[in-house]
């Protein structure tokens, strides 16, 4: 699962409006988000960008982690993650994220089962093989985030 921690407020406000409408499904997120307000979820979205990211030890091959730096430098990924991928506005950051959930969702935005809110990463992902996906994952797991 995702950390929520220090996401940006208008990220984690659209994530929860999404899961909220049935745009997006989770069995433990959908029923909780049912019944939230727009004040619930602003308060919520605020609490967590509060709080402070603990990094998530993840054990990462060092030419993957080179090969996806590489890739993440092709594809301008701080254009919109900003520098060390922390993340701003309606992006997520991505520095400090599960290897799992990393993976799971760059392979989720290939197969155009995972949707964010403009289609971005949809579009991003798409020319990406699996091998760069890994690598990719490699690298983002390896950014340290500040504790």
């Amino acid at each position: 699962m995702p950390s929520l921690a220090g996401q940006p407020v208008f990220f984690t406000h659209w994530q929860l409006i999404k899961f909220r409408d049935g745009r997006r499904k989770d069995p433990q997120m959908s029923p909780f988000a049912q019944n939230l307000s727009d004040a619930d979820m602003a308060d919520l979205a605020a609490f967590y960008e509060a709080q402070r990211p603990r990094p998530r030890p993840a054990a990462t091959d060092p030419a993957k982690v080179a090969a996806g730096q590489r890739l993440a430098d092709l594809h301008h990924c701080t254009s919109c993650h900003r520098p060390g991928l922390i993340g701003q506005q309606q992006v997520p950051r991505l520095a400090g994220q599960d290897f799992a959930y990393l993976l799971r969702l760059l392979r989720g935005f290939k197969a155009r089962t995972a949707s964010d809110l403009d289609g971005t990463m949809t579009m991003a992902a798409q020319p990406l093989r699996e091998e760069e996906i890994l690598d990719l994952v490699h690298f983002i797991a390896s950014l340290a985030v500040d504790p």
